[in-house]
């Protein structure tokens, strides 16, 4: 039997050739030589711009422009005033940040220019870089450095497109624990998990003969498999609030005609966004504004009323709310309580039983003329929107149907996206295959393959392993000058 030092040499290099199976974002990681630059702020009228370069020459590029210190020859990390110049004609005054690199966003150097926010002088001092030999950056360029480079992980990457869009704070506080790491520290551990179980496999296979190995046996491979399933399952079920924190509830105010639709709206969002007339057919178009409730954004769509319409304008507008229905979270099915229920209602009621859905009762103020079935008052409130009557009531049942407070982020890991999501479920998918496999006694190295395919697919989420493809669409959708 060799010794222990020995046998933790073997089972290093076992590991090595493993994971040189599959390709690993920093070997063989295209080396950019070039300098890249754009405009990092809103382009208009503000306070200040930043013109953000990245690369080799990023200091030596502005140093060109730069009336002032030598920039070559600042320390790292110093923000240096001086002017913008073009030969002998002053652009504007600035203040310029200097970062050498490995410690930057990139890691490589990193100079950002602040000038006045007036958009003649940005795109004038944006000319002068591109002609002193930057090039104009692709949309989100600068975060794709930073994960080429080792910067960030995949997970991290998207988080900053998130932290960027985020519209609640339970939205920017799920997309700051997954710039953190949180996340990619959870399927590291897991691909650690599978990596321990291939090599011990190996071992087994090739080295029977080394009892420092741990023997494994189908039952081992169940014990150890099945735990690292339930917690991607876990995650999976977990996520299922990501969608509500990050893009809010999409709710339809649907019914016919002059029920109070567009009243309803306007209460929701507390201003007269939506025109309001005893005249039929007066809302012919989608309506929409949003509010921030429980921490949750809620995105209404104020619907034109439905009905049988010889008017072609109107009969658009009543196909666009049968659309927004079937897109919607959450209906919000608008009657007159002076009136007794009509065919039209009727039919709204088939239309929307399949969804998740709310009746309110409008115009409670008036006589009672409305005949509803008692089936459904669990999902019946009543109000009008002469004095906001049922508005609180209406959202305690939002609250109610979507757990909007229980929904914590908090210390949470999340899957925040479509990607994510789907390679988590490929990944259960494959780990499946292999206990179906065991089930059968098909023997341990046929078994490794599913193994492997669940690790490799798990390091997609993070870009230990990824297509230039991938990079290519998912970066495309960052701005400019991130």
């Amino acid at each position: 039997m060799m010794k222990n030092n020995s046998f933790g040499f073997l089972y290093e290099i076992i590991i090595l050739i493993i994971k040189n199976c599959v390709i690993i974002h920093w070997i063989g990681c295209v080396f950019m030589d070039d300098t890249i630059v754009a405009i990092s702020t809103a382009l208009g009228i503000g306070a200040i711009s930043i013109i953000r370069l990245s690369g080799n020459d990023a200091i030596k590029i502005v140093n060109k422009i730069f009336k002032g210190k030598n920039l070559e020859k600042v320390a790292s990390h110093t923000i240096n005033h001086g002017f913008i110049v073009d030969k002998n004609e002053t652009i504007d005054e600035v203040l310029v940040s200097v970062m050498h690199h490995p410690k930057t966003y990139t890691t490589e150097d990193v100079v950002e220019i602040n000038t006045h926010g007036g958009i003649a002088s940005t795109n004038k001092v944006l000319e002068l870089c591109l002609t002193n030999g930057a090039r104009l950056a692709e949309p989100g360029e600068f975060t794709k450095r930073a994960f080429l480079n080792g910067r960030l992980d995949l997970t991290q990457a998207e988080a900053v497109e998130d932290i960027i869009n985020s519209s609640t704070d339970k939205s920017l506080l799920l997309s700051v624990n997954q710039l953190t790491g949180s996340l990619k520290n959870m399927i590291i551990n897991l691909r650690k998990d599978l990596i321990n179980l291939m090599a011990n496999i190996e071992v087994n296979i090739d080295y029977p003969e080394y009892e420092d190995a741990e023997n494994i046996t189908i039952k081992l491979l169940r014990e150890k498999l099945i735990p690292i399933k339930n917690k991607l399952l876990d995650l999976l079920s977990e996520s299922d609030n990501t969608k509500l924190i990050k893009d809010g509830i999409n709710i339809a105010i649907v019914g016919r005609p002059n029920v109070g639709k567009s009243s309803l709206l306007n209460k929701f969002l507390d201003e007269e966004k939506a025109i309001v007339t005893n005249v039929e057919g007066t809302t012919r178009d989608l309506i929409e504004g949003s509010i921030i409730y429980k921490g949750i954004k809620l995105n209404f769509i104020d619907t034109a009323g439905i009905r049988k319409s010889n008017d072609l304008v109107e009969s658009i507008g009543i196909k666009k709310s049968l659309n927004a229905i079937e897109n919607a979270d959450l209906i919000i099915l608008t009657l007159n309580n002076n009136e007794e229920i009509k065919d039209e209602d009727k039919e709204l009621l088939k239309i929307i039983n399949n969804k998740p859905y709310i009746i309110f009762i409008n115009k409670n103020d008036l006589e009672s003329k409305i005949n509803i079935s008692n089936k459904l008052n669990s999902y019946i409130c009543y109000g009008n929107t002469i004095d906001n009557n049922g508005i609180d009531a209406l959202k305690n049942k939002i609250n109610e149907m979507f757990s909007l407070d229980k929904i914590l982020i908090k210390d949470s890991t999340y899957l925040t996206n479509a990607r994510q999501k789907s390679l988590i479920k490929i990944a259960i998918s494959q780990i499946d295959e292999a206990l179906a496999n065991l089930e059968m006694h098909t023997p341990v190295d046929i078994v490794e393959i599913d193994i492997k395919n669940a690790w490799n697919t798990l390091g997609e989420i993070i870009g230990a392993t990824y297509k230039d493809e991938l990079l290519n669409e998912l970066f495309s959708n960052f701005c400019l000058g991130k």
